[in-house]
């Protein structure tokens, strides 16, 4: 069974990927968090109306909040449109958000938004706990993947 249909099944759909996140730091750490969002921004997130690429997160005043992800105007909005990328709330509990504020202080961490995704009628944010790749580490990354990709092929041409 493909992935999507397993997804969707539970109930989750997924809207954007960062995919860009992958390719610029290790990933150590996932966990989903809720977003605060006004009706028009949901709306718009359900046409794909979303951009994750310069997305990320901060901690101010004892609440986590995203920054710089893009949630276009929805067109049937007009007055009650918000500005696109405006800093939105996210909805995790007080010790989640210390633990993650310690982390991201001290040992050099980046909290970076991986997926938006529908989880039943909410709407959902993956974070990840990441840190930042150096050059050589992205060119071994792309290494091990061509490495990978020509052995698939030698494998199907051999059957």
């Amino acid at each position: 069974m493909p992935q999507t249909e397993k997804t969707e099944k539970k109930g989750v759909k997924i809207m954007a990927r960062n995919r860009e996140a992958y390719h610029e730091y290790f990933v150590e750490e996932e966990l989903e968090a809720g977003i605060e969002l006004c009706g028009t921004e949901v709306k718009s997130i359900r046409q794909g109306a979303l951009n994750l690429k310069d997305a990320w997160c901060g901690v101010k005043n004892g609440e986590m909040l995203v920054n710089q992800m893009h949630i276009s105007p929805y067109e049937q909005g007009n007055i009650f449109n918000r500005d696109p990328t405006r800093p939105r709330r996210l909805l995790l509990h007080k010790r989640e958000i210390l633990r993650l504020y310690g982390k991201v202080k001290q040992e050099g961490y980046a909290l970076i938004p991986l997926s938006v995704y529908f989880k039943g009628s909410r709407v959902k944010i993956d974070l990840g706990l990441c840190k930042g790749k150096k050059l050589y580490d992205k060119r071994q990354a792309a290494a091990e993947r061509d490495a990978k990709r020509q052995i698939e092929r030698a494998m199907k041409e051999r059957y």
